[in-house]
């Protein structure tokens, strides 16, 4: 894994002087695929924890309920420590929660589903203060011009990170009898995440006498800036749609399947699309029309999901993840670059940089809390024909994203 990160790290090194990545950055992605290789070992697996635990879509949707609705709150938190310290403290932070969180699933072990709730609470918590350190630290690293790069390569290695993790997880799991190999996954991922906090070390800390936090003005600058505001309104859409995708697609493979190794070598196939993806967004040198490539995407992602109509077999949801995995990360980068260049034109500018973040997982998180309340309420269990309804709705308000946005060439 170390190798064929350092050579994709050293081509994004070279070229063009503007879009070359820094030494710092390259330690970010090398972090996050540390941290990726981990959770995609263990966070893939959780809900199908869960689901082996308890045979119950209404308790995999209220643990996913509780952590993305818990997950603003640690953003807000997150914030505070990142403004008054360093974000590099609200990062490492994260990455121990998740540490500790993992630990006490294997302590707990078939006790997680008595406390489900709080074991949710916790989760949500430790992955809002990981993500806040993360995505502050991406803006820190880059400039408006290798944004674009930087988030390409972050693709890469985020889906690179994840394609042995899914397979070594189900084989894992196969050779065990009962939940065993489900314990030992999410020992081996703990590990992973010290070694991501070992090499957060390598990431100075930025001082500053600005240490306010600016919160209390999100609705003044959203009164300032229409463009801002809307881009806000994209993200609450976005988060309708990847509320289920984030827990939903395990479950469906599963059911279709049956078997753990299965699911983890089926996610490995999507990973590959999406790492084609994300090359291609790489490779990208010229300006793109963000409106007309959204709408195209998400078009895309919205007639992947109505095979599932026809019926909840395996070639349905194949089809539907792989449309998926190819056209959600345009979506994905186009409009958290396009997000950042709003950033940088913000009133107080870097200084509004970590708000900014909050304000952004606070509508992306609501977003995800709608769709599965949606599904918690109007799906009984994996076999209801409501399910694809729900599906595809939170698909087709993806069309509505292109709304949000304005190419900056019009701007």
């Amino acid at each position: 894994m170390s190798l064929r990160f350092g050579r994709l790290f050293h081509r994004s090194a070279q070229g063009d002087p503007d879009t070359r990545l820094s030494a710092e950055a390259r330690v970010a992605l090398f972090i996050h695929g540390c941290f990726q290789f981990g959770a995609s070992m263990s966070g893939l697996f959780l809900n199908l924890y869960l689901w082996r635990l308890t045979e119950s879509l209404a308790i995999n949707g209220i643990f996913n309920l509780i952590v993305y609705g818990v997950t603003p709150i640690a953003f807000a938190v997150g914030g505070w420590i990142a403004k008054k310290k360093d974000r590099m403290v609200t990062y490492r932070l994260g990455i121990a929660s998740i540490t500790v969180f993992f630990l006490v699933v294997i302590y707990a072990q078939e006790n997680v589903v008595s406390y489900y709730p709080l074991f949710a609470v916790f989760n949500g918590f430790a992955l809002g203060l990981y993500w806040t350190g993360y995505i502050v630290l991406m803006y820190d690293v880059t400039t408006i011009r290798n944004r674009s790069r930087f988030m390409g390569v972050n693709m890469i290695v985020f889906n690179s990170a994840g394609l042995a993790g899914p397979a070594l997880s189900g084989f894992l799991i196969g050779l065990f009898d009962g939940l065993k190999g489900y314990l030992l996954i999410f020992a081996a991922a703990s590990a992973l995440f010290g070694i991501a906090s070992f090499f957060s070390l390598k990431i100075r800390a930025i001082h500053s006498h600005h240490r306010s936090y600016y919160l209390k003005f999100a609705l003044p600058m959203m009164k300032r800036s229409r463009l801002w505001l809307a881009s806000l309104g994209a993200f609450l859409v976005l988060g309708l749609s990847q509320g289920l995708m984030l827990f939903l697609p395990n479950i469906l493979m599963f059911q279709t399947v049956g078997r753990e190794d299965q699911v983890g070598y089926l996610t490995v196939f999507f990973a590959l699309l999406t790492i084609a993806t994300g090359y291609a967004i790489s490779r990208r040198r010229r300006p793109v029309r963000i409106r007309r490539e959204l709408a195209a995407a998400s078009l895309g992602i919205i007639a992947g999901a109505a095979v599932l109509f026809v019926d909840i077999k395996l070639w349905t949801v194949i089809l539907f993840m792989s449309v998926y995995s190819v056209m959600a990360p345009f979506i994905v980068n186009m409009l958290t670059t396009y997000y950042y260049s709003l950033m940088d034109d913000l009133p107080l500018k870097g200084l509004f940089r970590i708000e900014s973040v909050v304000i952004r997982e606070l509508f992306l998180n609501a977003g995800r809390v709608l769709s599965i309340l949606a599904l918690v309420l109007f799906v009984e269990d994996a076999a209801s024909p409501m399910l694809p309804a729900i599906v595809v709705a939170t698909s087709v308000t993806l069309a509505a994203i292109a709304l949000f946005v304005r190419d900056r060439r019009d701007s």
